[in-house]
């Protein structure tokens, strides 16, 4: 079969199944990755390079509209909140796995921890519904410290695994620094002097074709600098996001631009990405990396409802389930940190476990605090 046999297969089932979970009341996230799962035991023969090509495309596409979706204020206002409760919750994680290398330090505890404590924003952004608007900016935040830096770790780790001088792990790492904080500032100098000329700018374009093609340029871009600098392609495609939110290309630009992205984002790419990481699960599960994987996510609920209690029992559970949706963006960590060489056996196992299986849990806790907010008629 070629290819395009393939594509179809996956994009029909796993849209079928994403409108199955809708109506029962899951996101169709979740209906995506099943289908995954489902055909990683039919499907053979499948073209691994081609595959991989277009799901890098989804992850591409879905990180471009988390971006889109908070503003560099927000982000900042939001991760006042969102980073103490991530540093304490990466170090609680990081002590969790130190059993499963004899209580000894290595590069595969701290991967790990940072796989356990993500939350992906692409699945914050789809759950968003369930918990309501007052919870998105601090997980959206939340989400985007940790995947930050878990696509940052994987590489550094890798680096340092196979370093042979400090000082250009210590080169790397300030390159990417720097690509970083010039981003941001590029976006703070328009903010403030040069954006009427920007919408302007925008406005001159004739077609909404013309607004994604010059914004795909930017974002090609960004994700290429990331990539020359030892960082993931895709901590480009946000940066591209975050520059181009509301608030400094303008409403009418914004909303032209979130329409195809979220048709191209939704329709094609993010079906594959989703699931094509199903269908490559290979985590060995057994009985026991099954109860750690509940274990870790009750540890690791009930510190963030600790962390983010605000007086309002279900309002701290809404808030805990998003920041605890762990995501899909961790199985592709771990299956990176596995090919390198920095994250194996058991860890891996359980890594790739918690990423896949929290999605679920986290849809279920929503799905319930959805029905109670309803009965109730009140907000949580």
């Amino acid at each position: 079969m070629q290819v395009i046999g393939y594509v179809l297969i996956i994009i029909a089932l796993g849209r079928f199944l994403a409108e199955l979970f809708e109506r029962i009341g899951y996101p169709g996230i979740v209906g995506e990755i099943t289908a995954g799962l489902l055909l990683g035991y039919f499907l053979r023969d499948v073209p691994a390079g081609e595959m991989n090509l277009l799901a890098e495309f989804g992850i591409f596409f879905l990180m471009i509209l988390a971006g889109l979706e908070i503003t560099p204020d927000e982000l900042r206002m939001g991760g006042r909140e969102a980073l103490p409760v991530y540093l304490v919750t990466l170090a609680v994680m990081f002590f969790v796995t130190l059993p499963f290398t004899n209580y000894s330090i290595s590069t595969g505890n701290i991967l790990a921890a940072s796989i356990l404590a993500v939350a992906s924003a692409p699945i914050v952004v789809r759950i968003k519904r369930f918990f309501g608007e007052e919870y998105l900016h601090v997980a959206l935040s939340y989400a985007i410290i940790s995947e930050v830096v878990i696509l940052v770790l994987v590489y550094v780790l890798a680096s340092f695994e196979e370093a042979h001088d400090p000082s250009d792990l210590a080169i790397t790492i300030v390159k990417q620094v720097l690509f970083i904080g010039g981003v941001l500032y590029v976006n703070y100098k328009i903010g403030i002097q040069h954006k009427i000329w920007l919408i302007t700018q925008l406005r001159r374009l004739r077609s909404d074709e013309a607004v994604f093609g010059a914004f795909m340029i930017l974002a090609a871009t960004l994700g290429f600098i990331s990539e020359e600098v030892g960082m993931h392609f895709t901590i480009g495609a946000f940066l591209a996001g975050l520059l181009l939110h509301s608030d400094l290309v303008g409403t009418r630009q914004y909303e032209r631009l979130e329409t195809i992205l979220s048709g191209v984002t939704y329709g094609i790419f993010a079906p594959i990405f989703f699931a094509w990481r199903g269908m490559n699960f290979r985590a060995e599960v057994t009985l026991a990396t099954a109860y750690f994987f509940l274990a870790i996510y009750l540890v690791r609920f009930l510190l963030t409802v600790v962390l983010t209690w605000d007086g309002r029992l279900l309002s701290s559970i809404a808030k805990a389930t998003g920041l605890v949706s762990f995501g899909i963006l961790g199985l592709l960590v771990s299956d990176l940190g596995n090919s390198y060489g920095v994250l194996t056996g058991e860890l891996y196992s359980i890594s790739a476990l918690t990423s896949i299986g929290g999605i679920f849990l986290a849809a279920t806790i929503g799905r319930g605090l959805s029905f109670l907010r309803r009965s109730s008629g009140k907000g949580l």
